[in-house]
This record gives structure tokens, sequence and C-alpha cells, in this order.
């Protein structure tokens, strides 16, 4: 279940995860409080479209690539307008060709009081992103295990903010990890907010994932599913995953606005649909 990021980055994926991510930063923003973002898998930060991976699949001419080229109702370019922003920003003489990662994602949005913490485990990665946030006293790049980093790395000081956690799913068990780390990040901060990101690929490997995830006992699971094809006979990435425990209160009302315009824009077949579900807690599915 390989996701090299060098490859995918701005697909349609990165989109609905990057949207979801700037709604939950945008919602911490609302109060004068500091927050910390912790992202575990934080990669390297800046991708070049140009480059021979991004190249080699294309998959942000159908991801990010659409969504710069479309004309957008105000309601939704206000929503993406903090991601656009980020976007814009790590291309300043124009066009497209650097897409950011979480990381820089976030760093754009932050104000003066706030702080990210980039957990990366590959040496060369951590490297680069180091360098990318050199001089930056509001972020800090820390070459860990991102595992590692859900008990080592909560709760922040801030006591408020959000913990990404973004696997690469490069190895066998990641859903498995995925469960086990946001249960143990969960016990020692209870009341923060979680965003976990999934590929919709491995149908049946989802839906125990799902499963899981209910079991543990966690009150308030939002579940963010989008697909922009039906399941490939063969295993393919189909759509993409976001699951939140303690969403913000207006983050689920958002998606149901979003959600369908991007299915608009991005959708691959007729049959792309989008899912809002609560796992645990709240109110009942909104699909379509």
């Amino acid at each position: 279940m390989n996701y090299r990021h060098a490859y995918h980055a701005g697909n349609f994926a990165d989109v609905v995860k990057h949207a979801v991510l700037v709604r939950i930063v945008e919602y911490l923003k609302l109060k004068e409080k500091a927050f910390r973002v912790v992202d575990t898998h934080a990669g390297i930060g800046l991708y070049d479209l140009s480059a021979e991976e991004a190249r080699k699949t294309g998959e942000w001419r159908d991801g990010i690539g659409r969504l710069l080229d479309a004309t957008l109702k105000p309601e939704i370019a206000n929503l993406l307008s903090p991601l656009l922003g980020a976007v814009h920003a790590m291309n300043p003489e124009g066009g497209l060709r650097f897409y950011p990662g979480s990381p820089l994602i976030v760093r754009h949005l932050l104000r003066k009081q706030d702080r990210l913490s980039a957990i990366e485990l590959h040496p060369a990665d951590a490297a680069l992103l180091r360098e990318r946030f050199a001089g930056d006293f509001q972020a800090r790049v820390i070459e860990l295990d991102g595992w590692l980093a859900l008990g080592a790395h909560l709760p922040p000081k801030e006591k408020r903010g959000l913990v990404l956690i973004d696997p690469p799913f490069e190895q066998e068990g990641e859903f498995d990890r995925l469960v086990d780390g946001l249960a143990r990040a969960h016990r020692r901060w209870p009341g923060g907010i979680f965003a976990l990101w999934y590929p919709l690929k491995d149908r049946t490997a989802v839906n125990r994932f799902r499963a899981d995830l209910v079991e543990t006992g966690i009150a308030k699971i939002l579940d963010i599913r989008f697909e922009v094809r039906p399941p490939s006979p063969e295993p393919r990435l189909d759509g993409t995953g976001m699951i939140v425990v303690n969403p913000p209160y207006p983050l689920e009302a958002e998606l149901r606005s979003l959600l369908p315009a991007l299915k608009t824009l991005l959708a691959e077949s007729p049959h792309a649909k989008w899912t809002v579900e609560w796992l645990a807690g709240e109110t009942a599915p909104g699909r379509d």
C-alpha cells in the first residue's frame, strides 16, 4: 500500500486532506490563546511538481491543478482561501511549481503565539525540513519516529491544538498503528484534536480500521471520506479518508458545503461520492 508522497503531492487526496487541516487550524485561531500543531509524519515540507517523481504521475494536475483553475462560489472560496493562500505563498513568481506539505501549510497559518512541532523519522527528510525552518523559532523539527511522538510530545504545554497523523503507508500494519497510536495519544491528551489520514484502497482493511476505532471507546470520532471513482478491480487509490477526533463544532457543516464542491471539481467518475459520518457521538451520516 505504498504511498510515497513525492509521487502524489498535490493530488486529490492532498487537496481534501489539506482542506480539512486548514479548517481545523482556522478554528483554533478563533481564540487568542496559543495552540500547537504536532505533525507526526511531516515529510520534507515542500514538493517540486516539476521534479521527476511528480512528472511521472502527473497526479497534481487532477488535484491542486484543477482547484487553482476553478471559479469558486464565494462561500467555497472563503473555506479554501487558507489553503490556496499557502500554495500561492510558495509560488511567489506565479504559476504552480511548488506544493506545500502539511508543515508548511500550518506554518503559513500560524499567529505569532502559535507553535509547530514537525516530526520526521528519515534523517535526510528531517534535514531538509530543518533547513526550510532554519531560524524560525515558532517551528521545531524533531528527527524521531512519529509513533513515539504520540507519547513523548503530548500533551503540549499550550494545552490547545491539533495532532496530525499522516503516515506514508509504506509498511504493513499502518492501520493498526493508527488505532493504537490514537488510543495512546488520546489517553494522554483527551481534550486534543486529532486528525488521521488514511487511503481508500484496501476496503477490507478500511472497514476493519473503522470498526477498531469504534472499539477504542473514544467519544467523538468523525469519519470523512472522499472518493473520485468507485472501487477499482485492482488495488488503486480511489479515495481518501480523514478521521477527526474532537472535531471543531463548525467542521461538519463546513464539510457539507465544501465536499460537494470538491466532488464537482475533482471527480473522475459519475460515481464519485463523499461521506461525513460520526463513528462515535453526535449525529447521523451525511453523504452524496
